[in-house]
């Protein structure tokens, strides 16, 4: 399937000598990204290593998909106690097993961050953390609940790999391809539904940046629910004659310096786009890697190191202007930059 995303196409489109049928295409599929963690962990159900851990949120997790897959008997609930959670799947991981230890994003890092520290990365044990309703997106359960900083506090630990899918279908797709990754695992998936990108035959890759549109102006790297914002505001920006070229950075750490330095040297100006803080997360990251080895005009769409309210998932994104109308601002802006 092309990744050319975002770009209108016709429902004939000739690729080398064979004309392909749009509409006989597998399809995105819309959906929370918590739904298509759920749905990993059903397929998983069929692999008897896995161990799957929950405190006290299978159905908002989703987690419970993979007891209702016919692995009761490798499924625990253990109540409201993050903390011990993550030390029983240190154990578990130990003796063994792949682990999926599920919480909230604001539970699972902030609440058990010592445990997360201490019994998984410094051991290096294959437990993968399944964090759901992350970021602004948790809507009316407010601040206190709205993970904001998660990203930057997991990236920073030793030993451990971040990934925010983008859709459903990459929620389903790194989760499967997470029990096979050797090590700790952030997983961070949102509460709400969130647009489809990808369509079943996609292929993930833990490491690995997805060129979704090709440009020659200004990169555009997104991640999480930002990547759909991202696609939308390149259209906007093609309206202007502005190329932009959308990168989903699913995984954060490790980061695929080499996708965001070649697209970076090729177009001279870069902004990242996240639900997340703009300190420390994918901006952060993305920062980091251009100031060492390319310095480059950047932006950075993100929140600003201010807390989340209680409101919709659409009023928040909107409130907190984590839109397509502020990517394409931004990419304006940082264009000038380039021109002095």
């Amino acid at each position: 399937m092309s990744t050319e995303l975002g770009v209108p196409t016709e429902s004939m489109t000739r690729w080398g000598e064979s004309v392909v049928d749009q509409a006989a295409l597998p399809k995105p599929k819309d959906g929370a990204t918590r739904e298509g963690y759920g749905a990993g962990l059903a397929e998983l159900a069929a692999n008897p290593s896995v161990v799957v851990l929950d405190a006290d949120l299978s159905k908002s997790t989703q987690s419970a998909s993979f007891k209702k897959a016919g692995a009761k008997d490798r499924f625990f609930n253990l109540g409201i106690a993050e903390q011990n959670m993550m030390g029983v799947a240190a154990g578990l991981a130990s003796c063994g097993k792949i682990v999926f230890a599920s919480s909230f994003a604001i539970f699972a890092t902030q609440r058990a961050l010592n445990q997360v520290f201490q019994s998984i990365c410094y051991p290096r044990l294959d437990v993968k953390i399944g964090a759901t309703h992350a970021g602004v997106t948790v809507g009316e359960d407010g601040a206190t609940h709205q993970a904001i900083d998660d990203i930057a506090t997991m990236r920073c630990l030793p030993n451990m790999t971040v990934i925010v899918p983008a859709d459903y279908t990459e929620a389903r797709l790194f989760t499967i391809a997470a029990a096979g990754h050797p090590g700790p695992v952030y997983l961070r998936f949102g509460r709400a539904k969130v647009p489809g990108i990808y369509a079943d035959d996609h292929r993930v890759r833990i490491g690995k940046a997805d060129v979704l549109r090709t440009g020659k102006d200004v990169t555009v790297v997104a991640c999480g629910v930002m990547v759909a914002e991202a696609l939308k505001a390149a259209e906007m920006l093609a309206g202007d004659g502005i190329g932009a070229e959308v990168i989903n950075c699913s995984t954060i750490k490790p980061l695929d310096k080499e996708t965001i330095l070649a697209s970076a040297a090729k177009t001279g100006a870069v902004v990242t786009a996240e639900e997340h803080s703009v300190f420390g997360g994918l901006g952060g990251a993305v920062a980091e890697v251009l100031a060492e080895e390319l310095p480059t005009p950047m932006s950075r769409v993100g929140v600003m190191d201010v807390f989340g309210q209680s409101g919709t998932a659409s009023q928040l994104l909107k409130e907190y202007d984590l839109t397509a109308e502020r990517i394409a601002r931004r990419a304006r802006e940082t264009l000038a930059r380039k021109k002095i």
